[in-house]
């Protein structure tokens, strides 16, 4: 190469080193024990990694997750007379286990986005849906508009009519213990229903990529 792409190839790559130092440093401070640049800066390292770098050690915990929990969606659409039509509940969990099932290759996306989405809105509210300061705010926005990119992907609002609103559900079942256990769970499940919330124009004619 001549010296010119030297230069620029050794730019960039001191580029790319440095993105991956920080975002490397980010998560450390994140996951690490509190300590004096957390708490100095700590509104920072939120900032970088929440919602979608977020870490948990639940795979590793005493007692790990004993439910399965899906994530649906329904939304509001206004028809070209003018009224108010509610869609069917569409399961976003089962979408995203069809993508994922005999796939050795799955998608990040497929596999945490949705999951990790429905965990910080559950870390950021309370058990009656209310949002517990900005971050809670922060994942209401973020949980609403995967649901109206995935909506959108489905052709509701073309086949339906112009998306208006969007409400989600949880659906959590437990999962059976084995038979030699003896333990008795109920297979019952529990749903958990947001409230509805309003799709702002811009996301509801396309703005979300």
């Amino acid at each position: 190469m001549s010296p010119r792409y030297q230069v620029g190839a050794a730019v960039a790559l001191a580029v790319v080193a440095v993105a991956v130092c920080v975002h490397l440093g980010m998560v450390f401070l994140h996951i690490a024990p509190s300590n004096t640049v957390t708490r100095q800066h700590g509104d920072a390292v939120d900032e970088w990694v929440y919602p979608e770098f977020e870490q948990n050690w639940k795979l590793f915990a005493p007692n790990p997750l004993q439910q399965n929990i899906s994530v649906e969606v329904r939304a509001q659409v206004e028809t070209e007379g003018g009224a108010l039509r509610t869609t069917d509940w569409l399961d976003l969990s089962a979408q995203d286990g069809r993508a994922i099932d005999g796939n050795p290759l799955p998608s990040h996306t497929r596999q945490n986005e949705l999951r990790r989405a429905w965990d910080l809105y559950s870390a950021t509210h309370t058990e009656d849906n209310r949002a517990k300061g900005l971050r809670g705010t922060l994942a209401e926005t973020y949980l609403r508009r995967i649901g109206v990119l995935r909506l959108e992907r489905t052709g509701v609002a073309d086949r339906d009519g112009a998306l208006q609103m969007v409400q989600f559900r949880s659906r959590t079942v437990n999962v059976a213990p084995p038979p030699w256990s003896g333990e008795q769970v109920s297979q019952d499940p529990v749903y958990r229903t947001l409230s509805w919330w309003t799709v702002p124009a811009d996301e509801a004619a396309g703005g979300i990529r």
